[in-house]
């Protein structure tokens, strides 16, 4: 007999046996005679007590079980869903109703009910069941699930109240309580604030139910976009309420990744660092191209498509710190933030772009472009990333995707160093133990030579621990090899199961593991990262490759500090025809004049790459003149590419007789992210031998104070440059300029510092943080050199009005810099220069 009690209409899977269920207990107690007791034994009150407390306690649970979960897929008859979401549902509803959940399924589009009905019974019917799963069983369990699931047209506030209405009537029939909603987003993000504002104002659960809203991606196109549609998201959800989906996140592979980590944590804590890995590669290989997808793609491109999102979640469940407790999603949603905010910025020589031959021809016909248009759309791209921490100080990342290419395949590569010599030759190696042979851990996305998920790790490092019950030691395969070695040299595992990425996602959502999401501040923190990059390779024509195995050897490329190049020439007939326009590359440094001093312009990363030479060619001199270098640099967002192709360029700088002083600084802690002097230290400082007596910030935090004026910082400041600057002139000073034409901390309308004998002021800026310390105008003046540095499209507008004006530093204090007896150099990128 069925033993589980159920609800009429309710979405519970009955199960066989004859062991009452507790919502049975509940309603057919037992009788007071049966079982061991008898009402004349002195422990029968004492047990009957007991027994009715655990029956109660059974009810109560039973009660919570019971509760009912609606799922709403909006646009329930799209591709995504028709694919993936309803067999993920599907999967849920098999997972979880057996174990007391109660379900109903709502598909709700655009579609007219009947249309909907139509595509609805199509797709339900279509759905399958695990392989252990016998015939019948699955039929009945399928006819069960399309009983549950019903189709709605959502088009109006009124029709999300009507759906709202219509749980509400199907749950109070049930006689159950309403455990929440979770409404699944697969519509184009522009429908989501119109959707969002409906479900919040006629959709939402009771009081006592949960809500969950599920999102899929594109979420932005960068920073600004991002932010704006987390604004208006956050506006109808809290945070805990929002799931943002990255499919990758639930491929069984890397959902692993984790777990590993924590499970075999005695053996990686020595190796997971910079001592022992020598690099870590992120692919993912299509050989699809973006037929029938341009219009998406013209928009995205491969980066935003893939990099930005699926490939650097990978990354920083590989970089992350690990939590003391990884089954926290707190822990590991933080530990992934601080990842992100490790992240060195990206700069254009940070990429290879390609595109594969017959896109631009593709884009034509789909989107009707004219015979004459080439699309810049990069469909291939290699990045080069650096972590700026500890662990991972020096240690590359490469993040890889392209359409095109010759292999379908995802994977994670960490490749570790190998500090062994074998005397002996290779033949005389013995099986896979010889420390010489290649030391890796590989999670193996899936496809490729192998075609399923899988985790592998040499065997000349350790047996990993894998969870015995959902992962499996893999068969061998002769003749099989992966990354140049047979698959039996490494330990390897594939799960007992294999599972849709999407089934698992729904699962955990289910579940509120918001750990496997990407929260808002993860979102865009990587919109950080990845924006500026974009921004810079907007106009950088892609390398043409003809696609699959003829590619050969085209999009091989290699990296060199923080740079990455391809490997091997453009061969001609690749190269577009005819017509094309001149390239960022084809230009190249310019020299010139501007306020009647030199002036260097560039794009922005030859730029950089000429002024770090200026600057060390600079110090070489004064080093072999005077023994030492006094370099005082500003701060700000600027300088920071320059410091970081000062530290890992620039080998040569003599660093151990160079002197670091600061031009200016906030009234912030040194450690506060405001500080000029943290930036220095982030970007620079840490990457390179600068004896410590040699640093000299500015004593801005004096007993636990911030630039008081009775704790004397910038006299004690200017006593130091006296005592240690030959005439207080130094070898060089770096300046920015400000789009209100301030430099150093040296603001219009401020005689503060513009003039006098003071050589270190404090000073008041319009921006926050206002209080400020900073070098005069005079003392900048007997630098030896003054470098300016002038970048972005911003300060087009500025650079042109201090091209016409005389020395005014009351209005325009960067008009005042005119070093007494050196030189005055401009460095301006062609955006700055030319708009």
């Amino acid at each position: 007999m069925k033993s589980c009690y159920t609800f009429p209409g309710s979405g519970q899977i009955p199960v066989s046996g004859a062991r009452r269920s507790s919502a049975e207990m509940c309603m057919h107690p037992p009788a007071p005679g049966v079982g061991r007791g008898h009402p004349g034994h002195p422990d029968f009150r004492k047990m009957l007590t007991v027994a009715m407390w655990v029956a109660l306690l059974g009810c109560l649970q039973a009660r919570e079980l019971q509760g009912h979960v609606s799922v709403i897929l909006l646009g329930a008859t799209g591709d995504l869903a028709k694919k993936y979401l309803w067999q993920g549902l599907f999967q849920l509803y098999l997972d979880e109703a057996g174990k007391g959940h109660h379900f109903s399924f709502h598909g709700a589009a655009l579609t007219t009910p009947e249309q909907g009905q139509e595509v609805l019974a199509k797709v339900l019917e279509s759905l399958s069941c695990p392989k252990d799963v016998a015939p019948d069983r699955c039929a009945e369990l399928k006819d069960q699930f399309q009983q549950l699931s019903q189709y709605h047209q959502l088009k109006t506030t009124e029709d999300y109240l009507a759906l709202s209405k219509d749980i509400e009537a199907l749950v109070q029939r049930e006689g159950l309580r309403e455990a929440g909603r979770i409404f699944y987003f697969s519509v184009p993000p522009f429908a989501y604030a119109d959707i969002a504002r409906s479900i919040n104002s006629s959709c939402r659960p009771g009081p006592d139910a949960w809500l969950r809203v599920v999102l899929e991606k594109p979420f932005g196109h960068d920073y600004l976009s991002a932010q704006q549609l987390a604004t208006e998201l956050g506006s109808f959800f809290q945070e805990e309420e929002m799931y943002r989906v990255d499919h990758y996140l639930g491929k069984q592979a890397v959902a692993q990744i984790l777990p590993f980590r924590d499970q075999n944590r005695e053996a990686l804590d020595g190796l997971w660092n910079r001592h022992h890995v020598e690099r870590v590669e992120v692919v993912l290989k299509e050989t699809v191209d973006a037929e029938g997808r341009t219009s998406f793609y013209e928009e995205y491109g491969v980066i935003r498509d893939v990099l930005q999102n699926h490939l650097t979640e990978i990354l920083t469940l590989v970089a992350m710190e690990l939590p003391h407790n990884a089954s926290s999603s707190a822990a590991v949603l933080q530990h992934k933030l601080q990842a992100f905010q490790a992240l060195r910025g990206l700069r254009r020589g940070s990429a290879v772009l390609g595109q594969y031959q017959a896109y631009s021809e593709q884009v034509r016909r789909e989107l009707r472009k004219p015979d004459s248009f080439q699309s810049l759309t990069p469909t291939f791209a290699g990045i080069l990333v650096h972590m700026d921490n500890l662990r991972w100080e020096g240690v590359p990342f490469i993040l890889m995707s392209g359409k095109a290419l010759d292999e379908r395949v995802g994977y994670v590569r960490v490749l570790f160093k190998n500090r062994a010599f074998c005397a002996q030759s290779e033949q005389q190696w013995v099986g896979a133990r010889s420390r010489c042979l290649p030391q890796q851990i590989v999670f193996y996305v899936g496809h490729g030579e192998l075609g399923s998920p899988a985790v592998l790790v040499s065997r000349t490092l350790f047996r990993p621990t894998l969870p015995s019950g959902s992962w499996k030691e893999l068969e061998g395969r002769p003749g099989l090899r992966l990354f140049g070695r047979p698959l039996s040299d490494f330990y390897a595992y594939s799960p007992v199961r294999e599972q849709d990425a999407y089934s698992i996602l729904i699962s955990r959502i289910f579940h509120g593991r918001k750990d496997s999401f990407i929260t808002t501040e993860n979102l865009l923190a990587s919109w950080v990262f990845w924006t500026p990059l974009l921004e810079g390779l907007a106009r950088e024509a892609p390398r043409l490759y003809p696609g699959g195995a003829e590619n050969g050897h085209l999009l091989d490329f290699e990296f060199s500090g923080s740079r990455l190049a391809f490997s091997v020439q453009q061969p001609e007939q690749l190269v577009p025809g005819p017509g094309s326009a001149p390239l960022p590359r084809d230009f190249q440094v310019l020299g010139a004049k501007y306020r009647d001093s030199p002036l260097v312009t560039a794009w922005p990363e030859e730029l950089i790459a000429k002024l770090a030479s200026d600057i060390e060619a600079a110090a070489a001199k004064a080093v072999r003149r005077f023994g030492q270098f006094h370099l005082a640099l500003s701060g700000g967002s600027s300088p920071v590419a320059l410091f970081q192709q000062l530290a890992t360029g620039h080998y040569a700088f003599p660093w151990a007789h160079t002197h670091l002083w600061l031009v200016d600084e906030r009234c912030v802690p040194p450690w506060d992210p405001e500080s000029n002097f943290q930036g220095l230290q982030t970007h620079l400082l840490q990457h390179v031998r600068v004896p410590h007596y040699n640093v000299h910030p500015m004593p801005v935090h004096l007993r636990r104070r911030l630039c008081a004026e009775e704790d004397r910082g910038a006299q004690a400041y200017a006593e130091e440059i006296s005592a240690l600057v030959t005439n207080g002139s130094f070898d060089l000073v770096l300046l920015g300029m400000g789009t209100d034409g301030h430099t150093a901390s040296l603001f219009p309308q401020s005689p503060t510092g513009l003039d006098g004998e003071q050589l270190v002021v404090l000073t008041e800026s319009p921006f926050r943080p206002h209080h400020r310390m900073s070098l005069s105008l005079p003392l900048i003046n007997r630098a030896r050199e003054v470098a300016v540095l002038v970048m972005g499209r911003p300060k087009r507008e500025i650079a042109t009005l201090v091209s016409r004006v005389g020395r005014q530093p009351k209005k325009w204090p960067i008009s005042g810099v005119r070093p007494d007896s050196g030189q005055l150099v401009w460095y301006m990128d062609y955006e700055a220069f030319l708009g």
